[in-house]
């Protein structure tokens, strides 16, 4: 069994930044705990918008505090978000990602992510190296 603190996890390497300020992300379970996903605690600051395009990962994000809204770029549709709403990129949707009040997302990463990640030109992730033998 592991058991993790959100505020503990953010005292160490657990806790990621964007380079550009964006969002903060607090990785409390990785690819390495054994799993096939991850989870993450992640904030993205009032007053930002941030370009994500994870052609290598299935995502789904609920909204736990805050404001915001998704905009997908294939169709321009944009999707208010508010607290006990779920986001899924079923389609490995390229989007924006705009914070008007900060907000609070509980993130679940498949496959998971190792917590070394960093965001490309394009917005994704480079894509993992699989582990069948891992269980789940």
């Amino acid at each position: 069994m592991i058991v993790r603190n959100l505020e503990e996890a953010r005292q160490t390497d657990r806790l990621v930044k964007a380079e550009n300020g964006n969002w903060d992300s607090t990785r409390l379970s990785l690819a390495d705990d054994g799993g096939k996903c991850s989870f993450h605690i992640t904030r993205i600051f009032e007053g930002t918008e941030t370009h994500i395009h994870y052609k290598n990962h299935f995502e789904a994000v609920y909204c736990i505090e805050g404001e915001g809204e998704v905009e997908t770029l294939a169709d321009g549709k944009i999707w208010p978000i508010k607290p006990g709403d779920i986001y899924i990129l079923d389609q490995h949707d390229e989007h924006l990602l705009r914070a008007h009040k900060t907000m609070h997302l509980a993130c679940v990463f498949t496959p998971g992510l190792t917590g070394q990640e960093v965001h490309r030109e394009d917005g994704s992730y480079a894509a993992p190296e699989v582990d069948d033998k891992s269980p789940i």
